[in-house]
């Protein structure tokens, strides 16, 4: 059974790949992987036949709040896109250099991820770089390296990433240390790859004309509009963290509530107009402009990926790293390189269920191994673009290619990546 699985994966992840040479879409194979991971652990398994049921439905839970959340920042990007919002910072970066803006750019990304979370602000960085850059290689490559300025931001940060906030809510790091600790090696994953980069890409981007970037001629809006949608979106996305905070409730109810109540807003700013004017400013327009392939490009990797995690794939996996490497240094390095291949919030969870925090040590609260944990969980699922939630989202977005990723980013993710774990590893034995 567990060979199975394992080889519907391993298919799977190659058409996901290979989709551009197939012209299949990977939401289609992510869709059918997962449905077929699942089918194969339901018929073939040996004990009660109504664990799997369970199993799959505490996955989906856990599913269904990414999936919202999802959804909920992607209707409120496009909400403040329809009022030509993002003008108000596209309309101050006027650099042309393809270097400065890829330092400016990635920096946004990386201290946005902090505040906002590397997903939020992977799907609002995804939006904002058409209106920025013309040609598609140029924004595919920007949109490559925002990868790992988001993952890199949301390490260091208790709120930034899903594996971050695992480690903080289970008492294995607090706030203040993760933030100290982590912020160096951050930054390093970050910088290393824009200086390799600074002496070898030269020259300017082009940007998109006026006329084109000019998609609202029919349903104008005024400076006050724009402005008010593009503050209520932006202060919306940063309610999220801090609805979280005080209600202890997921961070998809708190999204949901901020397009509960933008939405509200819009259909009050928007009454006296024209139906036919008003529509594609109303959240009903904008929801015609989500990509669904995205969420059901989601829906079937999670639900691949939480298979492995049911069937015991993934701890037998943890229990080898243990059993045969033992260096606490070597097994969060690997564990961060697997979560580029698969998702990096079952590894985190089963390493936390494998080492329980003691009172003193390595495994103790705010030990070496919960801090290098967190930073490599939350920033080595870049080396491959679906090794994050952040990566997944923008490779719907901008409809970036598996095989191009690889050559054009995964090394500099790499590099990166090692890096910020010398840097830890180095600072920690001085």
């Amino acid at each position: 059974m567990l060979s199975a699985i394992i080889f519907i994966f391993i298919v799977g992840y190659f058409f996901i790949a290979l989709e551009h040479p197939f012209k299949i879409d990977k939401a289609a194979s992510a869709l059918i992987t997962g449905i077929l991971c699942w089918s194969v652990f339901a018929l073939f398994y040996a004990g009660d036949p109504l664990f799997v049921y369970k199993e799959l439905q505490h996955h989906l839970i856990h599913i269904s709040e990414i999936l919202f959340f999802l959804l909920g920042a992607m209707t409120i990007v496009e909400l403040v896109d329809a009022h030509q919002g993002f003008a108000i910072i596209t309309d101050k970066i006027n650099t042309n250099s393809r270097i400065k803006l890829l330092w400016i750019l990635s920096f946004l990304g990386f201290f946005l991820s902090a505040v906002l979370d590397n997903l939020t602000t992977a799907i609002v960085m995804a939006a904002l770089l058409p209106k920025l850059i013309k040609d598609k290689n140029d924004i595919w490559f920007f949109g490559g390296m925002l990868i790992l300025a988001c993952n890199a931001g949301g390490a260091w940060s208790p709120i930034g990433d899903v594996t971050t906030i695992m480690l903080w809510i289970g008492g294995q790091v607090t706030a203040l240390n993760i933030i100290t600790s982590i912020f160096i090696h951050s930054i390093v994953c970050m910088v290393v790859p824009l200086i390799y980069l600074s002496f070898k890409i030269k020259g300017n981007i082009n940007k998109p004309k006026l006329n084109e970037l000019n998609e609202h001629k029919i349903n104008f809006t005024n400076s006050f509009e724009r402005n008010f949608v593009f503050f209520g979106g932006v202060l919306g996305l940063l309610f999220v963290p801090v609805f979280k905070t005080v209600t202890h409730l997921p961070p998809y109810m708190g999204m949901l509530l901020s397009l509960g109540i933008l939405w509200l807003s819009t259909e009050l700013l928007h009454k006296n107009k024209k139906i036919e004017n008003k529509l594609s400013l109303s959240v009903v327009g904008v929801l015609r402009k989500i990509d669904t392939a995205t969420i059901f490009f989601f829906l079937g990797i999670l639900l691949a990926v939480s298979c492995l995690q049911s069937s015991g794939i993934l701890n037998s996996v943890a229990n080898y790293l243990n059993n045969t490497i033992g260096n606490i240094y070597v097994i969060n390095v690997v564990i961060g390189l697997l979560s580029s291949i698969v998702d990096n919030v079952p590894l985190v969870a089963g390493a936390m269920g494998m080492y329980p925090i003691d009172e003193f040590g390595v495994f103790a609260q705010d030990g070496i191994f919960w801090e290098f944990l967190a930073y490599c969980a939350g920033t080595g699922g870049s080396v491959l673009i679906i090794g994050s939630a952040a990566g997944v989202a923008v490779m719907g977005i901008l409809k970036i290619d598996f095989i191009w990723y690889v050559k054009k980013i995964s090394f500099l993710a790499l590099l990166g990546y090692i890096y910020g774990a010398l840097t830890y590893i180095l600072l920690g034995l001085l």
